[in-house]
């Protein structure tokens, strides 16, 4: 009995082994990936002057081109084979999202669980595929017209210039999936997360920079520290908070015993969109640029007026950026989270919250109570956002220090961690239950 005991105990430290080792080689494939997406964004594209398209982008780098160049962590500035970066998916994202609301085939795959849900991410996908070839063609017309960049312009330079960014981004996107399937993390996130991280030192060394030659004063360099620590401070704050509404749970016999009745709270996160609504109002924006680069800067008037203001740190684009951001909160809140589906599955269990029917008021309770938090998240993503968008383009600070920035950071390093802490506590559940039953086994 003893000999089995032991060798229990052998196969309990082995497994807890195991599962370590499982984490380790989630997060090394993890950081692999990651090193495989930085050293793509350095792989210029074929065709291009690196010297002339760095003194074009040295003159609209506080324009769009820097927004850009921010969520493409560094593509657009070295114009790499990653210069799209996995915008194009996020842009095909919203509008397969969007379509899901007002289509009812769309609809009913969204209904139909795993599978709906695999034929939505396919047409994700090819949606990917056609904006990121027009994105790209976009992007090729532009360079052609911006001086002497390109040093063979033609049709072969557009096609190969398209086929390249296109594959870049479908490559980014397989890349995010292997990432969400076997590392830690959600893949999309991470790679955007990256590419901002990896150009905080640089952008840094430039502010100091401009201070040391007197283009910014120290006070305002100081202004912009302290600014970018208490806005980190007021996310991790904002995105811990939560509203929880009281469950309870009636008594219930099993056999001749009777249980009395549990109460438990039902989370509601303050921002339950998360980083979503900046980073899909930005690639909205970022859109008609793309279509712009068409014309080469030729076209009607009001075309180009609208591009013009639509520039970042104008009025309209700030307008427009913030408007965005309200309506994606909500419609995000509404697309991750169903009341009258958590209403039926508390009804389903034999909860309730207390003073609310059951079913259909529950449902129409915890609405009422999204709707009105969701409305102070909205506020939040506002300020963070904007605030930093109005310094920069003002006072000339760096795109990374921008709320949009600093909120993709903190969020995105909150959910990975807490998605690390969670496969580590379920390791040692798992070797608790183990444990309880070995003491069982030596009774």
């Amino acid at each position: 009995m003893a000999s089995a005991a032991e060798q229990l105990a052998a196969n309990l430290n082995f497994g807890a082994f195991a599962k370590a080792d499982e984490l380790k080689k989630r997060i090394w494939f993890t950081l692999g990936a990651l090193l495989v997406y930085r050293l793509g964004t350095y792989i210029p594209l074929p065709g291009i002057d690196p010297n002339i398209w760095e003194q074009v982008f040295r003159s609209q780098a506080g324009g769009i081109l820097g927004m850009f160049n921010m969520f493409a962590g560094g593509g657009i500035h070295r114009m790499a084979i990653f210069a799209l970066n996995i915008m194009p998916y996020i842009s095909a994202s919203i509008i397969i999202q969007l379509l899901t609301t007002v289509s009812p085939q769309l609809e009913a795959l969204k209904k139909e669980g795993e599978a709906g849900r695999k034929l939505l991410n396919q047409y994700t996908r090819y949606l990917t595929v056609i904006l990121a070839a027009f994105q790209s063609y976009g992007i090729a017309v532009g360079l052609e017209g911006a001086g002497n960049v390109v040093s063979d312009p033609g049709m072969f330079f557009r096609l190969s210039t398209a086929i390249t960014l296109t594959g870049g981004t479908m490559f980014l996107m397989w890349l995010g999936e292997q990432i969400t399937s076997r590392g830690i993390g959600n893949g999309i996130s991470l790679i955007i997360l990256s590419g901002i991280v990896a150009e905080l030192p640089a952008a840094l060394a430039n502010m100091l920079e401009l201070g040391r030659q007197g283009a910014m004063s120290t006070g305002l360099i100081l202004v912009v520290i302290i600014m970018a620590v208490a806005v980190i401070a007021f996310i991790v704050f904002v995105e811990r908070a939560q509203r929880r509404l009281l469950i309870q749970y009636p008594k219930r016999q099993v056999g001749n015993k009777m249980f009395e009745g549990q109460s438990s709270h039902l989370p509601l996160k303050l921002n339950t969109s998360g980083v979503i609504p900046p980073i899909f109002a930005s690639s909205l924006l970022l859109l008609p640029t793309t279509v712009a680069n068409f014309n080469a800067g030729s076209g009607p008037e009001w075309f180009q007026w609208i591009t013009t203001q639509l520039g970042h740190g104008r009025p309209l684009f700030l307008i427009m950026y913030l408007a965005l951001i309200v309506f994606f909160a909500f419609f995000y809140t509404a697309i991750v989270f169903n009341p009258t589906e958590t209403a039926d599955n508390l009804k389903k269990h034999g909860g309730f919250i207390p003073g609310i029917r059951p079913g259909e008021r529950t449902a129409e309770y915890i609405d009422y109570v999204l709707s009105r938090i969701t409305v102070l998240g909205a506020i939040y993503l506002a300020i963070v956002c904007l605030i930093p968008e109005i310094l920069i383009s003002y006072a000339s600070v760096p795109f990374y220090f921008g709320g949009t920035s600093l909120l993709i950071v903190v969020s995105v390093t909150m959910d990975t961690v807490a998605q690390v802490q969670g496969y580590l506590l379920a390791h040692q559940y798992e070797g608790l239950i183990r444990k309880s039953k070995l003491r069982g086994r030596r009774r």
